[in-house]
């Protein structure tokens, strides 16, 4: 049976274990690393840090990481804490190694108590902040709808105002076109009171008598016979009486009589009605005798009847002419 040779610890031997042990030294001092900064974000895992040399370092938390606040005067007391106490703002010392894809995870976060109530203290005014700007950008908003609703609303007055002013201005030269169409129609209707009289004729009627006498009728016919030779011609019929008896009496006396006159110049000389003014009763006004005698009286039971012509439409068609 063989026996195995003792080991012996030769100088060669010697050498490369020292070799490896400083090759798995520097190895892990490669690996290993320390970093200072202030924590600016949390995503999940990762932790985003502000440091010396980076303004966005990125940083993963693991289960294993180990969250401790440094306590006491010398900070030689340590806490562990949760992963929930690194908040933004808040100072850390970080010793992380790379993973396999040359990643920085944390070993260990350590931060001063001091520190965490800063952060804190920044957080809560963030947050404070955070919130007052949310409500000034709320009441902004709210503002700007408001503004916005106001400015329509101006805008809907604006085209409301333009709409009636237009309608105002579209009336007002309505109503002045129709003022002019009344001042010409008033300058030329309002001398329908002021006739030219063409012809004249008088009939005259016994105590009583509305009746017209035979020797009248010729004289009628060819007065209606000259007023249809006249252009826009009217007929004036006017009965009177005399003041013997009641004034009503008179009064009806003087209307049958004119009435009669103008019912012949229709049917009998065939002047139209719309050639025809309304006769008119003056009774026993307007005397032209004395009615103190027989002879007067006679005279004051007449009917007057006149072919007119308007001044005004005769005045048109000399300019027509």
């Amino acid at each position: 049976m063989s026996q195995k040779a003792p080991f012996r610890l030769t100088p060669g031997r010697a050498l490369g274990i020292l070799a490896l042990f400083a090759l798995n030294a520097v190895t892990a001092a490669d690996q290993s690393v320390k970093i200072q900064g202030l924590i600016k974000q949390r995503s999940g895992p990762a932790m985003i840090l502000q440091t010396a040399d980076s303004p966005k370092l990125i940083v993963l938390l693991t289960d294993k990481t180990k969250v401790s606040q440094l306590q006491g005067l010398l900070k030689a007391r340590k806490k562990d804490m949760s992963m929930a106490a690194l908040i933004p703002g808040l100072a850390v010392e970080i010793e992380a190694s790379y993973d396999d894809q040359r990643q920085l995870v944390a070993d260990s976060v350590k931060f001063k108590g001091n520190d965490l109530k800063d952060a804190q203290a920044i957080q809560a005014g963030l947050h404070e902040t955070k919130m007052q700007a949310q409500q000034n950008s709320e009441e902004l908003q709210r503002q700007n709808a408001e503004l916005q609703a106001h400015n329509e609303a101006l805008e809907k007055q604006q085209r409301d105002l333009t709409a009636h002013q237009q309608e105002l201005n579209s009336q007002q030269q309505k109503i002045a076109s129709n003022k002019a169409a009344i001042a010409a129609a008033l300058a030329r209707f309002g001398q329908l009171d002021d006739y030219y009289i063409l012809d004249e004729l008088t009939i005259r009627f016994g105590n009583g008598k509305v009746e017209i006498e035979p020797q009248y009728k010729p004289q009628l016919l060819e007065l209606a016979q000259k007023a249809k030779t006249i252009d826009s011609y009217m007929v004036q019929i006017i009965g009177y009486a005399s003041s013997s008896g009641s004034a009503a009496l008179n009064q009806k006396l003087s209307e049958d009589r004119a009435n009669n006159i103008a019912n012949f110049l229709i049917q009998d000389g065939y002047i139209p009605l719309t050639n025809m003014l309304a006769p008119g009763a003056m009774g026993e006004s307007r005397q032209v005798g004395d009615d103190k005698t027989a002879e007067g009286q006679a005279e004051n039971r007449r009917v007057v009847i006149r072919i007119l012509q308007n001044k005004g439409i005769a005045g048109l068609q000399t300019v027509t002419r």
